[in-house]
């Protein structure tokens, strides 16, 4: 299995960032068409280890992240709440600027960070049932009750609710792969952040 070489990251050592970040030139076959167009990102960088998990892992991350059905600015609120509440700094930082992107409000998104009261700020009973559903799904530690249930179906439809948690559910995947092995923020996405005054 390949080792790869330590990136080391802001504010870390390179004895608190546990694994190498594979580069281009050490990339397994199977995990070569990744890098194909440049840097990948860290969350490549490091599936490359175990290029048979990134060929199948990658196309899922791609399809639950990225915008479907369910609108951008959605999937974003989904994935910064969802973040926030697991607290992982790496996606944290790292869809601050993408929510940005996808037409959140600063505003909004400090209070996706749990920077201040979602209620506060968002006014759309839509997105603030969908916000009490990630709080409830993202916090579980076993069945969800039958009222969150009944809340969140009174604002969208089963499809929507389906892909909706897959997305909380995902992102709590990479939440926790990416704090655990402390994947670094890009120097770009910190100048980003440090622009918009969320350092």
């Amino acid at each position: 299995m390949p080792t790869g070489t330590t990136v080391e990251p802001i504010g870390l050592t390179e004895a608190q960032q546990p694994i190498g970040l594979l580069e281009a030139g050490q990339v397994p076959l199977l995990a070569r068409p990744f890098f194909a167009d440049g840097d990948p990102g860290p969350i490549v960088a490091a599936l490359a280890q175990v290029p048979e998990l990134l060929v199948v892992a990658a196309p899922l991350l791609g399809v639950a992240l990225s915008p479907s059905a369910i609108d951008w600015r959605t999937k974003e609120i989904v994935i910064v709440r969802t973040s926030a509440l697991a607290g992982c700094r790496y996606c944290i930082q790292a869809h601050t600027t993408v929510a940005l992107d996808a037409g959140l409000s600063h505003d909004e998104v400090a209070a996706l960070r749990m920077e201040a009261p979602v209620a506060d700020v968002f006014d759309s009973e839509r997105e603030l049932a969908l916000l009490r559903w990630i709080d409830v799904v993202a916090r579980a530690h076993g069945p969800v009750a039958d009222d969150d249930r009944t809340d969140i179906r009174s604002h969208f439809s089963d499809h929507e609710i389906v892909e909706l948690t897959a997305v909380i559910g995902v992102t709590l995947l990479l939440n926790r792969f990416a704090t655990s092995l402390a994947l670094p923020t890009g120097p770009d996405t910190l100048r980003r952040l440090a622009q918009e005054n969320f350092l």
